[in-house]
């Protein structure tokens, strides 16, 4: 069963008739299993469902599975083998993230139409060169590409075209005009932009040239709004009281749900002082029932005035025994490989630079939408090429310069020299600019004035 994401627009989704057909549903026990060509045990679930097409009976086809590195989804595939109707549709079956997504993709080349894209329900799709824009949750979601995407779109306005032109003919013959200009995009004769912003965090667009950076791909995380949290059904967070005990010498618990099996779970929480420099709170989950173990990080206090670059030198295999805390807001180079891991990317976590750096590659080098027969010719070298150099540097043959660079100036590398200066490390601080300030929610902040001033408008 192909996800292929072309959805056809405007049709209704087929609905599960009253007698279902016996189902095929995965192995008990785990709902969401990893996608693999060799789990014969993953099957999916088919369901009798009524065609809205011809209004007989067709079959509906659903699979609960994990993209690896992403996001547990639902797929789903209707055919009918009376009419030949189908469409397919891919839903997010992951918690809504903490911060929205944008993705800006500068689209130059054929080789660009071909990048796969996961776009979900809440996503809004812009085209600022045609100045066009299809809105959220107007669409289904679908694991796509660039060219489904814009296929998609001529499809839905084709759609109604024949009705338009007995009854509006001017604004049938707009609508011609621009369907023109929609396909001679797929052409690829000048470059164009594509935007997926998308508030719930959850849409994808690859990165054909990984581990190296994405230069036509710009991925920018940011706090969503008011209305954003109300179109996505999410209630505003309760004031929080100061808390007037000492928590330093204790282990906070709560119940929340495993991110692996999404049994149920504990998470404990500890307010950790590092010495030479600030208060963090480190959180770890341990699933009893699948045995998954997962810690996070997050800042004690508040956002620095300046951030902070850290420059250290790997000379030497003791060098990567040194703690690291690495915050969402903090990104990390290696020019010798010429790699760099953006904000958000991992997350928070609090452990060594052997650690870190081997988190990194397993990142790199298992993540599914950079293998596979989609990949480009040569990928597989330079991913190859890049896991031995790291291999090298972990194994103490190879000097490197490892860079963190946090606009929060909230993360850490450990001195072994403190209270003196290190000769392998280089801080420096410095002035964030507009955009790093906009992507974290400070250039709206006012505080100073707020309790006489009027109320800010949204």
């Amino acid at each position: 069963m192909a996800a292929s994401g072309a959805v056809e627009p405007g049709r209704p989704a087929a609905t599960a008739a009253p007698s279902a057909a016996p189902a095929r549903a995965p192995a008990p026990e785990r709902l969401f299993r990893p996608i693999s060509a060799e789990d014969e045990e993953q099957q999916p679930t088919e369901i009798e469902s009524l065609c809205m097409n011809c209004y007989r009976n067709g079959m509906t086809r659903l699979l609960l599975t994990k993209i690896p590195f992403f996001r547990e989804v639902i797929v789903s595939s209707f055919s009918c083998e009376h009419c030949g109707w189908n469409n397919t549709e891919i839903q997010s079956a992951g918690r809504i993230q903490d911060q929205g997504v944008r993705y800006t993709l500068t689209v130059g080349a054929q080789e660009d139409m071909n990048r796969q894209v996961v776009k979900t329900d809440s996503a809004t799709t812009r085209i600022p060169e045609l100045d066009f824009e299809i809105p959220a949750f107007s669409q289904k979601g679908a694991l796509t590409t660039v060219e489904g995407l814009i296929s998609r779109a001529i499809s839905g306005l084709e759609q109604d075209q024949p009705a338009r032109r007995a009854n509006e003919e001017p604004v049938a013959e707009r609508i011609d005009e621009f369907i023109v200009k929609l396909k001679e995009l797929k052409q690829v004769a000048s470059p164009f932009t594509l935007i997926i912003d998308d508030p719930s965090g959850n849409s994808f667009v690859e990165n054909p040239h990984a581990p190296q950076k994405d230069l036509a791909l710009i991925i920018t995380h940011y706090n969503r709004t008011l209305q954003q949290e109300e179109m996505l059904g999410l209630q505003a967070a309760p004031e929080e009281k100061p808390e007037e005990e000492d928590l330093r010498n204790e282990v906070l618990q709560f119940n929340t749900n495993c991110p692996e099996c999404n049994a149920p779970a504990q998470t404990n929480m500890k307010l950790v002082q590092i010495p030479h420099f600030k208060e963090v709170i480190i959180m770890a989950t341990n699933c009893e029932n699948c045995g998954h173990r997962t810690n996070e990080v997050k800042s004690g206090g508040a956002i620095e005035p300046l951030g902070t670059r850290i420059s250290f030198h790997i000379t030497d295999l003791s060098d990567l025994t040194r703690d690291v805390l690495k915050s969402e807001t903090c990104s990390v180079e290696i020019p010798e490989l010429e790699f760099e891991l953006g904000m958000a990317v991992l997350g928070g976590k609090f452990t060594t630079l052997e650690g870190l750096l081997k988190d990194i590659q397993e990142l790199v080098t298992k993540n599914p939408f950079t293998l596979g027969d989609s990949s480009n010719p040569g990928q597989m070298e330079k991913l190859q090429e890049f896991s031995q150099k790291l291999d090298q540097i972990l194994q103490g043959n190879m000097k490197a310069h490892f860079i963190m660079n946090d606009p929060a100036g909230n993360s850490y590398l450990q001195n072994v020299y403190a209270p003196e200066d290190d000769p392998q490390m280089k801080v420096e601080h410095y002035k964030r600019t507009f955009d790093q300030n906009e992507e974290l929610g400070l250039n709206d902040m006012k505080t100073e004035g707020y309790d006489t001033g009027p109320a800010p408008q949204r």
